[in-house]
């Protein structure tokens, strides 16, 4: 055993003990809002028995839907939660988030700078886990050609009318949109939006529907239901376990990078419990098998070392260094600007 794993293992029982001093009195609960099938039930599992604590997982459909959550219980009733780069700015301001330090989650030490720096915001206040790409999956026997473009989405094809699931998050299908016609995801100018509302209007009678495909057995790209999906790489990964006819396509237009963090609400009544969680999961060994398990690119860079070669290699996982020049972050918007997006959102979802 080293003296960095001695040491970590030192501090994981630490917090441990913290936590349980601090939650003697009170049930011993943490609740998770996140994404469903995005964290390994084994990882959960090992947590509750090594903290003496059941964790309540709570779901929500998209960052959109766990916003709306947070509005309506003023950020209450939750422990920890996974939130994504571009609202970070915006819980802060709220008073939502819980500092979190080093000394909080020693763990931070594992990870990528380039990854801790992404977001200003999230310094001192959320951890980055996961991150990934944005693109289209799609069954290559359903369609006529191979997708190369955004704009077959956008356009599509007689045998992808009415067999088209465009992702329901403001950010991401207006982004869509942008990206077909060649302006920045992050676009304010009056000219360009009304270009992309206009394009996403046209495309809406050929689109089957607004949400996100199931990642089961039963979802609508393996049943057929689906020939092509707007989606997160990694969950295409998923879905590959059960048709290979499933591929992934990062548009030559570019996308946009995501990156999700975990974050401790500052009013969860469970603090030290919950930052010891956090620090769980970015133990490298647990960061390693969390992206494993999801397929996603983890930020952990001491979990790289114990992943195996055939993931890191996996460009659908690490995208090389020319694809990832024509990727952008998603930023927040001014509100003037959002009002405008919100509208053209709601004209064409409802």
């Amino acid at each position: 055993m080293t003296l960095i794993r001695w040491f970590s293992g030192l501090v994981f029982f630490a917090l441990a003990s913290s936590a349980w001093s601090d939650a003697a009195d009170t049930p011993r609960e943490l609740v998770f809002l996140t994404w469903a099938d995005y964290m390994d039930p084994e990882l959960i599992e090992r947590f509750e028995e090594a903290f003496d604590v059941t964790i309540r997982m709570v779901y929500f459909k998209g960052d959109d839907h766990r916003n709306d959550l947070l509005i309506m219980s003023d950020a209450t009733g939750y422990d920890v939660i996974i939130l994504n780069d571009v609202e970070i700015g915006n819980y802060r301001q709220r008073g939502w988030l819980a500092p979190l330090s080093e000394q909080d989650v020693p763990n931070l030490r594992h990870i990528d700078p380039r990854w801790l720096k992404a977001f200003s915001a999230a310094e001192g206040y959320a951890v980055p886990v996961l991150w990934g790409t944005f693109g289209i999956g799609y069954r290559e026997d359903l369609v006529p050609e191979p997708i190369e473009s955004w704009m077959q989405l956008m356009e599509p094809a007689e045998a992808l009318q009415g067999k088209l699931v465009m992702i329901r998050q403001l950010r991401d299908l207006i982004g869509v949109a942008l990206k077909a016609l060649g302006y920045s995801v992050n676009s304010r100018d009056a000219a360009e939006l009304a270009e992309a509302e206009r394009l996403l209007l046209a495309q809406k009678p050929f689109v089957g529907s607004y949400g996100y495909v199931s990642l089961t057995e039963e979802s609508s790209l393996i049943t057929g239901e689906a020939a092509a999906a707007t989606m997160y790489n990694g969950d295409v990964l998923m879905l590959q376990e059960y048709d290979e006819r499933i591929q992934f396509v990062l548009p030559r237009e570019g996308s946009f990078l995501w990156v999700d963090y975990l974050a401790v609400l500052a009013a969860s009544p469970n603090h030290a419990l919950a930052k010891a969680f956090v620090n769980f999961l970015n133990e490298p060994e647990h960061a390693a098998q969390w992206a494993e398990y999801v397929y996603m690119a983890t930020a952990n860079r001491s979990a790289k070392a114990l992943l195996s070669e055939d993931f890191l290699t996996d460009p659908m996982v690490f995208p090389d260094e020319e694809t990832m020049g024509k990727l952008e972050f998603l930023e927040p918007l001014p509100p003037r600007t959002a009002r405008r997006w919100n509208a053209i959102f709601n004209q064409v979802v409802q």
